[in-house]
């Protein structure tokens, strides 16, 4: 999995697989859409409004949490 983080933008991207063809975007809500392969899998999800849906107590973040830890980052902008 890879998480991007455009502040420019204000985008978040959790991108789970390569896109595989023809992607379809579906909306599922104002701020959040998800990207499917052809064979209905999803590759992606797309969070419009990202610092505001991440937000962290001192400010825009993303908690991780994997193999009975959890890690606080902060959301940097991709290079």
């Amino acid at each position: 999995m890879q998480f991007t983080y455009d502040a420019t933008h204000n985008i978040a991207y959790l991108r789970f697989a390569e896109a595989a063809g023809d992607v379809e975007t579906v909306r599922v809500s104002e701020d959040v859409l998800i990207d499917l392969n052809p064979d209905g899998s999803v590759c992606g999800i797309e969070l419009l409004d990202a610092g505001k849906q991440l937000a962290g107590v001192g400010g825009a973040s993303l908690l991780v949490e994997a193999g009975g830890r959890t890690v606080t980052l902060p959301l940097v902008a991709a290079e």
